[in-house]
C-alpha cells in the first residue's frame, strides 16, 4: 500500500490552520478507508519562520493526531525553500508527496485524482485552473501576461499550474539533485521528465488570512524564474544592439549624403536623444548582465538555503525503526 504525504508549507497561517487541518485530514482518512493509501500517510505542515501562532498551532496538531508532522524552519527562508524543505524532508518516509498551499484556495478533493493517476503509472501529476473567473481583471491578465513570457523565454512552464502537484518518490529523489539556490519550482519540476499527467480544478476564494503573493512577490518570481532559467533576455539585448549598430551605419550614410548635398541642419535635439537612449540601453545591458553575475555569486557561495529547527519526522523513524 502506498504511503501519501502532503506537504503544506505555512507563514503566518494560524486563522487558516484549523480548516486546514480538518479538510486534509479528511482527505487522507477517505482515501485510507477506499483503500488507496496506507494508513501511515500524513500531513507535514512546514513553518517557514511565521511570526504569529502557527508553529504552536501545527505542534497541537501533531500531539492530537497520528496523521500530522510539523517541520520548522529557523527563519523565513521563503515559499520555493520551505517547499523544498518538505519534499526533501518527506521523500523517505512517502511514496507519493502532494504540495499545496495552506489557504486551500486549491481543491483538495482532486487530491484523490491525482493518487489514481499515480496509481495508473504517472510520476508527477499537475494541478491546473480551469479557469480564473475569481481573479480581478489586473490579476487575470498580468497572470496571462506571465504565463506568455515565459513561453517566449523558450521555459517549460505548465499553463495555469502554480505548486500544486503531486509528485512520486523517485521524482523527488531526482528533484534533490537539483542543487540551485535560485529556485523556481514551476521550472525545474517538468526538466525531471517523467511520465506526468494533469488534473483540472476550480479555484476558490481564500478562506482566512491575507495573500502571500502580493503584485512585488509575482513580479519577483516572473523575474527570477526568466534568469534562472533563460538567457533569452542576454540574446535580446545582442540583437537590440546589432539593430542599432545598423542604424546608425544607416545615420552616418545619410549625414555623409547630406554633407555632400549642403543640406546639414544643426540637429541638437536628435543627438542629445540619441545619446539618452544608447545611454539607457547600455544601463539595461550592464543591469541585466550583472543580475546573471549575482545569481552566479549566490550558487558558487552553496550556503544552505534553509536551516531546520525541529523535525518532527525523526519521531516517525524512531517509531517505524
Amino acid at each position: 500500500m502506498n504511503r501519501l504525504c502532503i506537504v503544506v508549507p505555512c507563514y503566518n497561517e494560524e486563522e487558516a490552520l484549523a480548516y486546514t487541518n480538518k479538510e486534509l485530514t479528511n482527505i487522507i482518512q477517505r482515501l485510507v478507508e477506499a483503500g488507496k493509501v496506507a494508513r501511515s500517510s500524513f500531513i507535514l505542515y512546514v513553518d517557514d519562520g511565521s511570526k504569529d501562532e502557527t508553529w504552536n498551532i501545527i505542534e497541537r496538531y501533531h500531539k492530537e493526531s497520528p496523521f500530522v508532522y510539523g517541520l520548522k524552519l529557523t527563519k523565513n527562508s521563503g515559499h520555493q525553500n520551505a517547499l523544498t524543505a518538505g519534499l526533501l524532508a518527506a521523500k523517505d518516509y512517502g511514496d507519493m508527496i502532494v504540495s499545496i498551499d495552506a489557504d486551500l484556495q486549491d481543491d483538495v478533493s482532486v487530491i484523490e485524482e491525482m493518487v489514481d493517476k499515480f496509481i495508473q503509472g504517472y510520476d508527477i501529476v499537475y494541478g491546473v485552473r480551469k479557469k480564473r473567473d475569481t481573479d480581478t481583471f489586473f490579476k487575470r491578465t498580468t497572470a496571462l501576461g506571465f504565463y506568455r513570457l515565459m513561453r517566449a523565454m523558450k521555459i517549460d512552464i505548465v499553463y495555469n499550474h502554480a505548486d500544486y502537484r503531486l509528485m512520486s518518490k523517485r521524482a523527488v529523489e531526482v528533484f534533490s539533485r537539483y542543487e540551485e539556490r535560485n529556485l523556481f519550482l514551476r521550472g525545474i519540476i517538468p526538466l525531471i521528465g517523467y511520465r506526468s499527467a494533469v488534473v483540472t480544478y476550480d479555484r476558490k476564494l481564500r478562506i482566512a488570512g491575507e495573500s502571500k503573493y502580493p503584485l512585488s512577490k509575482m513580479l519577483s518570481m516572473a523575474f527570477e524564474g526568466i534568469t534562472s532559467f533563460s538567457i533569452q533576455p542576454i540574446l535580446m539585448i545582442t540583437n537590440l544592439g546589432l539593430l542599432i549598430v545598423l542604424f546608425s551605419i544607416l545615420a552616418a550614410i545619410y549625414g555623409f549624403y547630406s554633407y555632400l548635398s549642403g543640406r546639414v541642419v544643426a540637429g541638437w535635439t536628435s543627438i542629445i536623444l540619441s545619446i539618452w537612449f544608447i545611454g539607457g540601453v547600455q544601463l539595461l545591458s550592464v543591469g541585466l548582465i550583472g543580475t546573471y553575475i549575482g545569481k552566479i555569486y549566490i550558487e558558487v557561495k552553496q550556503r544552505p538555503r534553509y536551516n531546520v529547527e525541529i523535525n518532527n519526522l525523526l519521531e516517525k523513524q524512531h517509531e517505524e525503526s
